[in-house]
C-alpha cells in the first residue's frame, strides 16, 4: 500500500491559490455590479399632466425635468390604478397580465397574480439576475394586504426591503407591511403622514444600504389620490385656485359613448364646487411629494451617487375634473385620463430635453432592465426599452408610432342609491346622478403618435360596438367624434391595428401591424372573446 506524505508548505500554497481565485472571481462580480447604474422610480397616484397636475411641482421639474428629459407623449396601458400598476411591474398589457380592475376578483394582487406574474416583474429580474438590491415603499396594488390573498405577511418576490401599504392610498390611519410584519400608523402628522414616512424610509435605505451593489428604489406615494389630505403646513395653499376651464370643461359629450352622454350639462353648482375643492387639495398634497423628490436628490448628491443614478418620475394614470361634465375620476379614454407625466434624469441624459416620441408605462420595466444591463429579449414583456431615446441615439423615423389602451368597466348588479333611474350596471355615481363607470364602459383604443398623424381610435364592448375617433392634432380637447365622417379606409386600418394589438404578446406588441388589403372592417369582431359578458351590458 502506497503511503501519502502531506507536505504542509505545499498544502498551504494550494489553499492560498484557491482562496485568491475565489476572491478574484468575487471581486470581478462585485466590480461588474458596482459600475452598473442605480435606479429610483417615484410613482404618484392619479397625477394628471393635461389639466395642470405638474404645475405645483416646481422642485421636481427643476431637479428631474430640467436636469434630464421630459416626455410630452407618455401614456398608460389602462387608466385605473391596479391594472396600470400591474402593467408597470410586468411590462405587459392588461390582456396579458389579466388584472382588469381594482378588486381581488379582478386579479388585483390575487393569489393567481402572486403565483403567475410577481415572479416575472422587472424588480424580481433585477434582484435575481442583475445583482441589484431592491427597496419598495408605498402603495403597491389596491388589494395588497387582503387577508384572502396572504395579508400583509405576503412580501412580493423581488424585494430585499419591503414597506407596502395595506390596500389603497390614504395619508393617516393605515397599516404598513414592513418586510411582512404589520406596523400601524395613526393620525399624528410628525409620525404618521404617509408621504413623509415614505420619504424618511427612503432616505434611511439610501444611508444604510450596501455600497458594493447597485440599487433599485421604488417609492409609491399616496398623493394626489383621494382623500387629498395635505400636510398641515400646506393646508392653506392655493385658496383661490380652480380647476381649468378648458374647452371640454362642463360641456355635453353629445357624440360620445352613452356613459358620457348621461352626464348632466351644465353641471350643478355643488358639483363644480366639489371638483374645484378637490383640485386645490390635490395640489396641496403634491407639495409633500415635491419635498420628497428634493430630499432624495440631495441625499444621492451628498453620497456621491447622483451622477450614476437614473431618477424616473411618473404616475399610474391621469385624472379629470369636469371634462365632458364628469365631476371627478379617471377610467375614461380621453387624454386627461390616459396621458401622464414622465420626467427622467441620469447617466448620459443631456439636461433640458423634451421629446414628443410616444412611450407607455409598459415600457418602464424593459427600460429599467436595459439600464441595468439585462437582456430585455429574454423577457415576455410587451413593452420596449426607450433607453436609446434617453441617450439621444434613437432614429425617430423608426420609433413605434402606435400602442394599445384598454379598460374593462365596472358596475353594480343593483341600482346605485344615488342614481336609481339608471338602474343596475353603473358605479362611481355622484349625488346628482352622474355616474363615472359602468359594465359596458369597456373599451380598447389604438393611439397613434406620428409625424403624419396624431389619432385615437376606440371601440366599446357594448351592444352596438360604439366607436370614437379623434384627430388630436386639430382637436386636442376631443370635442368632435369623427367616427361617422372619417374616411372608411382609415377606419379599416385602425380597426385592424387595434385587433392585432389586443391579441398581441411580447414582440408582436412592439412592431407595426401589417395591413392586409383583403381585411373587411367589422368592429363586432373586436370583443368576440368577451361575448359571455353581454348579458351584463345594460344598454348601448
Amino acid at each position: 500500500m502506497t503511503s501519502i506524505r502531506l507536505n504542509l508548505p505545499t498544502l498551504l500554497n494550494c489553499l492560498l491559490i484557491c482562496v485568491t481565485l475565489l476572491l478574484n472571481n468575487r471581486c470581478c462580480v462585485v466590480a461588474k455590479w458596482y459600475h452598473r447604474p442605480n435606479v429610483v422610480l417615484i410613482l404618484t397616484d392619479d397625477l394628471d399632466v393635461v389639466i395642470g397636475g405638474m404645475t405645483p411641482l416646481n422642485k421636481t421639474k427643476k431637479l428631474i425635468g430640467e436636469a434630464g428629459i421630459t416626455f410630452t407623449n407618455a401614456f398608460v396601458a389602462s387608466p385605473l390604478c391596479c391594472p396600470s400598476r400591474a402593467s408597470i411591474l410586468t411590462g405587459k398589457y392588461p390582456h396579458n397580465h389579466h388584472v382588469i380592475n381594482n378588486t381581488l376578483e379582478g386579479n388585483c394582487s390575487s393569489t393567481a397574480w402572486q403565483k403567475t406574474q410577481e415572479p416575472k416583474t422587472f424588480p424580481a429580474l433585477l434582484q435575481a439576475y442583475a445583482g441589484y438590491q431592491t427597496f419598495f415603499a408605498g402603495k403597491y396594488l389596491n388589494q395588497y394586504g387582503n387577508p384572502d390573498a396572504g395579508g400583509v405577511e405576503h412580501v412580493p418576490l423581488g424585494w430585499d426591503y419591503w414597506v407596502g401599504l395595506e390596500r389603497n392610498s390614504r395619508y393617516y390611519n393605515y397599516t404598513l407591511s414592513v418586510n411582512g410584519k404589520p406596523k400601524k400608523h395613526g393620525g399624528n402628522y410628525s409620525e404618521d403622514y404617509l408621504t413623509d414616512v415614505l420619504t424618511n424610509m427612503s432616505l434611511d435605505f439610501l444611508q444604510y444600504k450596501s455600497n458594493y451593489r447597485p440599487f433599485f428604489m421604488m417609492v409609491s406615494t399616496p398623493a394626489p389620490h383621494a382623500p387629498w389630505t395635505p400636510a398641515p403646513q400646506y393646508q392653506d395653499r392655493f385658496k383661490d385656485l380652480k380647476a381649468p376651464r378648458d374647452p371640454n370643461f362642463n360641456v355635453h359629450g353629445k357624440d360620445k359613448h352613452w356613459l358620457i352622454r348621461q352626464a348632466k350639462t351644465p353641471m350643478t353648482n355643488s358639483s363644480i364646487e366639489l371638483l374645484d375643492e378637490a383640485y386645490r387639495k390635490r395640489w396641496r398634497t403634491l407639495l409633500s411629494v415635491d419635498d420628497l423628490v428634493e430630499k432624495v436628490v440631495k441625499r444621492l448628491e451628498v453620497r456621491g451617487e447622483l451622477d450614476n443614478t437614473y431618477i424616473i418620475f411618473t404616475s399610474d394614470n391621469g385624472y379629470h375634473t369636469g371634462q365632458f361634465s364628469l365631476p371627478l375620476d379617471k377610467r375614461q379614454l380621453y387624454e386627461s385620463d390616459i396621458r401622464v407625466p414622465l420626467l427622467i434624469r441620469g447617466p448620459n441624459i443631456k439636461p433640458n430635453q423634451t421629446t414628443g416620441l410616444a412611450v407607455q408605462n409598459v415600457d418602464l420595466g424593459p427600460t429599467i432592465l436595459d439600464m441595468a444591463g439585462y437582456n430585455v429579449s429574454k423577457t415576455t414583456m410587451d413593452g420596449m426599452s426607450f433607453l436609446s431615446v434617453l441617450e439621444g441615439s434613437v432614429n425617430s423615423t423608426t420609433w413605434r408610432t402606435d400602442f394599445l389602451v384598454e379598460y374593462e368597466g365596472e358596475g353594480s348588479n343593483v341600482s346605485d342609491p344615488a342614481c336609481p333611474l339608471l338602474g343596475p350596471g353603473v358605479s362611481v355615481c355622484f349625488p346628482d346622478c352622474v355616474c363615472e363607470d359602468s359594465f359596458n364602459n369597456t373599451y380598447a383604443c389604438v393611439r397613434t403618435v406620428a409625424p403624419s398623424a396624431n389619432l385615437q381610435y376606440c371601440e366599446f364592448d357594448d351592444n352596438e360596438v360604439f366607436v370614437e375617433v379623434y384627430n388630436i392634432t386639430v382637436d386636442p380637447y376631443q370635442l368632435i367624434n369623427l367616427a361617422k365622417t372619417i374616411d372608411q379606409e382609415v377606419l379599416e386600418k385602425m380597426n385592424h391595428r387595434l385587433m392585432m394589438l389586443q391579441s398581441c404578446s411580447g414582440q408582436s406588441c412592439r412592431t407595426p401591424g401589417v395591413y392586409d388589403a383583403r381585411y373587411t372592417f367589422d368592429p363586432h369582431l373586436m370583443f368576440s372573446n368577451r361575448s359571455h359578458r353581454r348579458n351584463r351590458l345594460r344598454r348601448a
